[in-house]
């Protein structure tokens, strides 16, 4: 390299005179009928008072939330509007929204924010800018009554160069922001400025800034490093306001671990750069013979220095970076030549205290500590980009991260069509690109969310193409979602998952009897790029109302206000917890399905989960297992999650979960290992347990020399006769191989049960027979087919094994509407049909061949043997089973179809037989008496 030479290097120190912090107390006022600009507000002073950064509703500043409220974002179910049961949560005073969180105040329109600023003499025909980093969204300013400029950004901060009107002195700096959708309608439904989630807020946070640089100074440094090469190459953008070319020196150090860390050894490169105007320089810096390598094991971080001297004065600009390399080859990801698999969650501006992003190192680097901790090691921001120092720690943690160009293009909005949007995503990108770039974090990049348009595949394919061409240190796709073309880096889309968006009850999950044999390859064979699975999971468990008082910032749960007071007008508040704790246990049934086909799955890129915490939007979509402040909510730990979400996770190919005591057990089981490195000399474990913890079977595999990084690697298959299991028994399989476990529940039943000794009266039909029987005293078991239930009974209320599926209020009411059982496993009615509380997996085969009878219909208060957790927007007294007499009779009412086709439905076998052994006992002593009018008229005629 010319003119290079070997120096002393020299710590960064901090200079306070280059910075004005803007941060504190500004005049303030709303614009509500748009004539601020007409009437020069620039000009004059504002009356009013906030503190920024933050925002209006932070400062309690706008209107109160009103049936006229005009909010950002579809309401799918408008029900809200018109229906009596809302009717009192639509009267002034006592407004509340089940669509989402809702903040104190509301405010869409402009707003003006106005400072004085004291410019010192040392500024003087300096170069001087304006650094507001976060802004919602479009933002005018004014110095003193001169307009500088506008700017629409959502994902970076508005810079704004103002050198030549800030003369030492005293300033009135004035800032319009408006945060109407504009003329670029980046979709309402946008996580960058929705309602939904964050809130379409009016203010200005994080860093505000004036900051003053020489009039040769440093505009940018973008650093792409070369692990093979052991290199990093600098460009770095130069900036000259002065009118003649300047001679200058240009130096860079490179600091292992940051600062504080010893230098590498420094290098300097005499330049010139061209006046009025500036120069772009690239500059090859050395990173020694063994660089350390950035990746989610060891996230080793690198800072660069680079300062520029010359014409008398310096300038200096200092950038974190990583040695990474974050490629594709083929069907599989690699992290540093490594195949890597994603296991990540959304991220979706979910701010319930603040209602915008917040700055604080300490808030991000808990999210990613909570993240890390439930076995993830990527997330993918829908539809917005974070600020910097969401960057920064993820950086220090190892994630990987997708960002997207603050748009999702649907519902109202298209990519593509030669709308202002399609310039705005060119900007956009860039923008964020060149704010971002640097970060090891930053791995990949989409346009944004499921877009829509004519001409989005077009469009999309030339903004792959082109930021492939522009910049390698990440990968590149579409968007979330699709479409899927040849040119992307990796897929996104829905397709790998076990319940597809408007499945309903025909998915894997509901329509197909429990196994975990199946994986994704056969979709994703057709594919020559890596895939990753778009949002999968979306499962729902019951509110946790106990988490009302932790919304102590300007959002509140009015939803759940709603939904707690609807279960309560039911006679049901006692069983919130409940409900909360069984959904909860099938939910995690649900994702340990979901995320181990993807595991089992070869060469899969991996999935992005909908997600690990609460969706407060789209009508309340309770998916997480951890709640809007990251929290758990009690029914499984961070450290049970990990078993089956990790680096490394045995698997087993269950056939089927449900077995005979004169069959046997087949299970192949293999491992996905995608640890920094190869497994070595291990020896992979199993083991059997009954539900007491008693060991049944176990055994070991042949000793592994080496598992490769990778997965679908086989251990084994596991072959064990069940005919010394006499009792029906809930059975736990574990595996651990190298520190790592995993386990699977699966059932095992006799294969032929003793006969009842004392007569039931069985019967699918209530009618005169029925009521015979029972009027003689007569003990009898109504098993209803499926479908017999009037609707207004209950016969239409979709029923499925899985939970809901996102919400019913944003999906139209997509089956299933249900979310599990809720039992006393200590019944007797289950002496012989071994159950938890919650749903597992030998309810299957109940939940699809049921109903879900309404219980107030018949009596109200009546306490079922098991019932069925209903919708928490509905909040209905639902059950499966319940007991009663009728004249001199006993009466066991089954909405499960317990006789159909029960030769090759062996859970039904078993579940009757129970239920027989417990009517012939003494046991059977229903409390509540029944008119057998009301019985008859659960039933279609």
């Amino acid at each position: 390299m010319n003119n290079c030479i070997i120096i002393n290097a020299q710590r960064p120190v901090a200079k306070d005179e280059n910075s004005i912090n803007l941060s504190g107390t500004w005049h303030f006022q709303t614009d509500v009928q748009d004539i601020g600009v007409s009437r020069q507000w620039y000009a004059k002073k504002l009356t009013g008072i906030i503190r920024l950064p933050g925002s209006m509703a932070t400062n309690n500043l706008g209107d109160a939330v009103s049936i006229n409220t005009p909010w950002t974002g579809d309401i799918v179910d408008s029900s809200w509007f018109f229906e009596p049961r809302y009717a009192r949560y639509r009267n002034p005073g006592n407004i509340k929204v089940p669509f989402w969180l809702q903040p104190n105040k509301y405010y869409k329109g402009a707003a003006w924010y106005q400072k004085v600023v004291h410019i010192p003499p040392g500024w003087n025909k300096k170069h001087i800018s304006l650094f507001l980093e976060r802004c919602h969204w479009q933002t005018t300013v004014w110095i003193d009554t001169v307009k500088i400029g506008t700017q629409n950004a959502l994902g970076t901060p508005h810079e704004y160069s103002i050198d030549s009107l800030l003369s030492p002195g005293v300033h009135y700096l004035t800032i319009r922001v408006d945060n109407r959708v504009n003329e670029v309608n980046v979709g309402v439904n946008s996580h960058s400025i929705s309602d939904h989630t964050q809130t379409n807020w009016n203010g200005i946070t994080g860093k505000i800034m004036l900051l003053s640089r020489p009039r040769l100074y440093i505009d940018d440094v973008q650093l792409f490093p070369d692990i093979e090469k052991k290199q990093v190459t600098a460009v770095i953008s130069l900036k000259n306001l002065n009118t003649a070319a300047v001679n200058a020196r240009l130096e860079l150090t490179a600091f292992r671990g940051g600062w504080n860390a010893v230098p590498l050894t420094p290098l300097l490169q005499d330049i010139r750069v061209k006046g009025n105007g500036g120069d772009m320089v690239s500059v090859i810096y050395p990173m020694g013979d063994h660089p350390l390598l950035w990746d989610e094991f060891h996230p080793n971080l690198y800072a660069m220095q680079v300062t520029v001297a010359g014409n008398g004065a310096s300038d200096k600009k200092a950038v974190t970076f990583g040695m990474r390399s974050f490629t594709s080859n083929d069907q599989q990801l690699l992290i540093n030549g490594r195949p890597a698999f994603l296991r990540g969650t959304l991220e979706c501006a979910v701010f319930p205290l603040t209602g915008y992003p917040p700055a604080a190192a300490s808030y991000w680097r808990h999210i990613f500590a909570v993240c890390r901790s439930y076995g993830l090691n990527h997330i993918r921001f829908h539809s917005w980009c974070p600020p910097e120092i969401a960057f920064a720690e993820a950086d220090s943690a190892g994630f990987y991260l997708q960002i997207e160009c603050s748009s999702w293009a649907n519902q109202g909005a298209t990519i593509g069509d030669g709308n202002p949007l399609d310039q705005f995503i060119e900007d956009e990108s860039r923008r964020i690109v060149k704010t971002y770039g640097n970060h090891p974090s930053f791995c990949m990049l989409a346009y944004g969310n499921e877009p829509a348009g004519k001409h989005m595949t077009g469009y999309l394919t030339r903004f792959v193409t082109s930021w492939k061409k522009r910049d390698p240190r990440r990968l590149y796709t579409t968007g979330a979602g699709w479409p899927i073309i040849p040119e992307s880096d990796y897929n996104s889309t829905p397709d790998p998952r076990i319940q597809a968006w408007g499945a309903g009850l025909k998915s894997i999950i509901n329509n197909e009897p429990p196994r975990t044999n199946y994986d994704w390859s056969a979709i994703i064979a057709k594919w020559k790029h890596p895939t990753i699975s778009h949002e999968i999971g979306q499962w729902c468990v019951y509110p946790d109302f106990r988490e009302i008082p932790q919304y102590t910032g300007i959002l509140k749960a009015k939803n759940f206000e709603i939904f707690r007071q609807a279960l309560e007008a039911n006679g049901m508040k006692h069983l919130a917890d409940s409900f909360l704790l069984a959904s909860g246990k099938l939910q995690v049934l649900c994702y340990k399905a979901d995320i181990e086909a993807a595991l089992r799955t070869k060469n899969f890129g991996g999935f992005q989960l909908l997600g690990l915490g609460d969706f407060p939007g789209q009508g309340t979509a309770l998916v997480g297992v951890v709640n809007a402040f990251w929290k758990d909510k009690g029914y499984i730990s961070s450290k049970e999650y990990s078993r089956f979400c990790n680096a490394v996770v045995p698997l087993a190919r269950f056939s089927k979960m449900v077995y005979l005591n004169n069959e046997a057990l087949d299970v192949p089981v293999e491992l996905a290992n995608f640890n920094e490195k190869p497994l070595k000399g291990i020896i992979p474990l199993w083991s059997v347990k009954n539900a007491a913890g008693q060991l049944l079977f176990a055994g070991k595999f042949s000793q592994q020399t080496t598992i490769p990084v990778g997965n679908g690697f086989q251990l084994g298959v596991i072959r064990q006769q069940l005919a010394s299991v006499l009792q029906p028994s809930k059975l736990t399989l574990t595996v651990s191989v190298a520190g790592y476990e995993n386990s699977w529940t699966f059932y095992v039943y006799p294969a032929g049960n003793p006969a009842i000794a004392k007569d039931i009266f069985i019967t699918q039909t209530f009618d005169s027979e029925t009521v015979s029987q029972l009027n003689k005293g007569a003990r009898v078991l109504l098993t209803l087919k499926k479908g017999a239930l009037k609707k207004d009974k209950g016969g239409n209320i979709a029923v499925g094994f899985s939970s809901i599926f996102w919400n019913t209020a944003w999906t139209h009411g997509q089956p299933p509407h249900t979310l599990g059982i809720l039992c006393n496993p200590r019944h007797p009615a289950f002496s012989y049909f071994p159950t938890d509380y919650y749903s597992d997996w030998q309810w299957w085969d109940a939940m699809s061949h049921s109903g879900a009878m309404i219980l107030d219909s018949v009596q109200k208060g009546l306490t079922p043997i098991v019932r069925v957790i209903d919708d928490w927007v509905t909040a209905r007294s639902l059950a499966l089973l319940f007991e009663c007499r009728v004249g001199k009779g006993r009466l066991l009412v089954s909405s499960i179809d317990l006789l159909s086709n029960a030769g090759q439905r062996p859970e039904a076998r078993q579940l009757l037989y129970s239920l027989e052994k417990y009517m012939e006992s003494d046991n059977f002593r229903p409390e509540a008496t029944i008119e057998a009018s009301k019985i008859r008229d659960l039933c279609r005629q």
